[in-house]
């Protein structure tokens, strides 16, 4: 896995030198000639990599020497998509105080290279990555999966841009470990942009589901849906059912383990448990006796992703996976904020699992859905901060979510929008780049 990451880092760190050598060339040969007064222009993108339809933040700084007035000067920022024959004017942002400019590309749709103009001062070329927008739909997270081939799943979604051909990788988060994504079926993108994937279950328990797209002719990132969680059991057995009154249910909570025995009343069953401890058993934890028609029930409060099967009279139950969700809280510090500064998320995580991740996921401005922004990790203490940097301006809607483990299941929180309001050039700085998921064995 860590050989195929390194592979796909170091083909987009080519892709993205070529892009940059490519606008330089593009520029011609005007950018070596000294400017009268020896003046330069600097340029910063921020971010450098962006979802399909997001903006960025283009800004600098022109420095002349002796004095030279610097304020009120105008920028032209050039812009080479990739796809397009050469480079095209994006616009002319005029200097304010200490020779500082800005200027907000329009959506992005495609990787892209600027760079920034005065006189016969140029600035070096910036190069922005656009990866692709995921969606993915399934059945709603509340629904009961089972086992089997009459229980397949069908995820449908599509990748903006239209990227017919590349392949799509359906994954599903290691059982034993978080963040530990696996594939588990490979799809192409078809016409439009649409893809559909239906896939047969086979092993119960937590399924933490997304979709990714790998690298193709129009991009040179991946691609990541948001993630969908599910319990999954294995397919009923007539002659002993067994079902819960909330699969999952939030931690903390109890639940009534049901169902019937074909055999009848007066019979003597057994519920077994099993963690999700690595080569956990089975082991019996309460009796009861069926009652009329030969329905039983049992009372319990798992504080853990936990699966249960009930034997008796020489017969037993299917496995049922009952999932235990996080307990999430979360808010933001304000709801305003200049472009370039801090928006901090925070709030707590119950159970506490030091050091699990907890996802900023900012809303897709087309199609619907979520895509992770920015990573934190629960303190020991059972709380979290996201410290985010937005740039651009208008509103971005933010939520905050606990991705499922092998001990507890998924959590978002509500809605956050924030309104991005511009800000003075001098006030705008680079960051560095935000921690995102791994990209997994795709």
């Amino acid at each position: 896995m860590r050989s195929t990451k390194l592979a796909c880092a170091a083909a987009a760190a080519v892709a993205l030198t070529a892009l940059a050598s490519a606008g330089a060339a593009a520029a011609g040969p005007h950018h070596k000639r000294p400017h009268p007064g020896n003046c330069h222009v600097t340029m910063v993108a921020e971010p450098r990599l962006v979802t399909d339809g997001e903006t960025a933040q283009l800004f600098g700084q022109l420095l002349c020497p002796n004095g030279a007035v610097t304020t009120g000067q105008a920028v032209t920022v050039f812009e080479h998509s990739v796809g397009s024959p050469g480079f095209q004017v994006l616009g002319t942002p005029t200097t304010g105080a200490g020779g500082f400019y800005s200027i907000v590309t329009p959506s992005l749709s495609n990787d892209s290279i600027f760079y920034a103009r005065v006189g016969g001062a140029r600035s070096g070329s910036k190069p922005i990555r656009v990866a692709p927008l995921v969606t993915v739909k399934g059945p709603a997270e509340s629904t009961q999966l089972r086992t089997g081939k009459h229980n397949v799943v069908t995820f449908t979604g599509t990748i903006t841009p239209a990227d017919q051909g590349a392949t799509l990788v359906l994954q599903r988060e290691q059982s034993t470990s978080f963040e530990e994504w696996h594939a588990i079926q490979f799809g192409a993108v078809g016409a439009g942009g649409a893809y559909s994937i239906t896939h047969k279950f086979v092993i119960p328990g937590d399924a933490n589901i997304r979709v990714v797209v790998r690298r193709h002719n129009r991009a040179s990132f991946r691609g990541v849906s948001n993630t969908l969680s599910y319990v999954i059991s294995q397919a009923e057995n007539p002659n002993l059912t067994l079902e819960s009154s909330q699969d999952p249910i939030p931690f903390g909570q109890t639940i009534t383990l049901s169902g019937v025995v074909k055999a009848g009343a007066n019979r003597q069953l057994t519920l077994l448990a099993r963690k999700r401890t690595p080569g956990a058993a089975f082991v019996p934890i309460a009796k009861t006796t069926s009652g009329s028609e030969g329905k039983y029930s049992f009372t319990q409060a798992p504080q853990e992703n936990t699966s249960y099967r009930v034997s008796g009279g020489g017969v037993s139950s299917a496995v049922l996976f009952e999932g235990v969700k996080y307990v999430l809280t979360a808010g933001v510090v304000s709801s305003t904020i200049q472009s370039g500064q801090k928006v901090t998320f925070s709030g707590t995580v119950t159970p506490a699992h030091v050091g699990h991740v907890v996802y900023l996921e900012r809303e897709n401005l087309f199609g619907g859905g979520f895509h992770v922004v920015d990573v934190g990790t629960v303190a020991a203490d059972s709380t979290y901060s996201i410290a985010h940097t937005a740039f651009g301006q208008g509103k971005q809607v933010f939520r905050v979510k606990v991705p499922g483990d092998p001990a507890n299941q998924a959590v978002s929180s509500s809605t956050f929008p924030v309104d991005v309001t511009p800000a003075p050039g001098q006030a705008l700085r680079p960051v560095a780049p935000a921690r995102l998921p791994g990209e997994g064995q795709v």
